[in-house]
């Protein structure tokens, strides 16, 4: 279950209920997804061949399928990153600079852990939403974020696009240091 964490007071959110209405006051999108269903030789697995990514895809087909009619997603894939990656150091600086993106980004955790920074309202400032296998979140456009790993460096994730070339970053330059 995600926990929000608020940068600039400490406060902690827990709990579903709390969680979502957190986010949902912020315009981001929060529910959660039943992992029993992911195969168990699938649960714990960050290195995945293109058949595993299938299976994970063909296994939540009719939740995706649900998501993307409610939301508009066209396209969806599987990622997934760990110390076996190639090049995860290069991709984790990448995707650690805040920038936005002229359309939602969607993650469904399937296994593992990760973390999204988003920059809420004036109030609220920037909050880690610490995420989950079964954790499902779309940042909204124009938002800025940034998306890294927890300390155990392992995720997988589906995606979801409404643009079929996928997300476009673009840098987001604080007028303050807020992060």
């Amino acid at each position: 279950m995600a926990v929000i964490r608020v940068r600039n007071n400490g406060e902690i959110i827990e709990g579903q209920e709390n969680v979502h209405a957190f986010l949902e006051e912020q315009g981001v999108f929060f529910e959660r997804w039943d992992t029993a269903k992911l195969p168990e030789h699938l649960v714990e697995k960050f290195d995945l061949s293109d058949t595993d990514k299938a299976e994970i895809l063909k296994v939540y087909d009719q939740d995706i399928r649900s998501l993307a009619k409610r939301r508009g997603y066209v396209n969806w894939d599987v990622i997934a990153l760990s110390d076996q990656t190639p090049n995860i150091e290069e991709l984790l600086k990448k995707f650690e600079q805040v920038h936005t993106h002229t359309d939602d980004e969607v993650r469904i955790i399937t296994a593992g852990h990760g973390i999204f920074i988003v920059k809420g309202d004036g109030e609220t400032g920037y909050f880690n939403i610490e995420l989950e296998a079964g954790d499902v979140i779309s940042v909204p456009e124009h938002t800025p974020h940034f998306f890294t790993l927890m300390d155990d460096r392992q995720v997988v994730a589906v995606r979801l696009f409404i643009d079929t070339d996928g997300w476009v970053a673009h840098p987001y330059e604080e007028k303050e240091h807020q992060i």
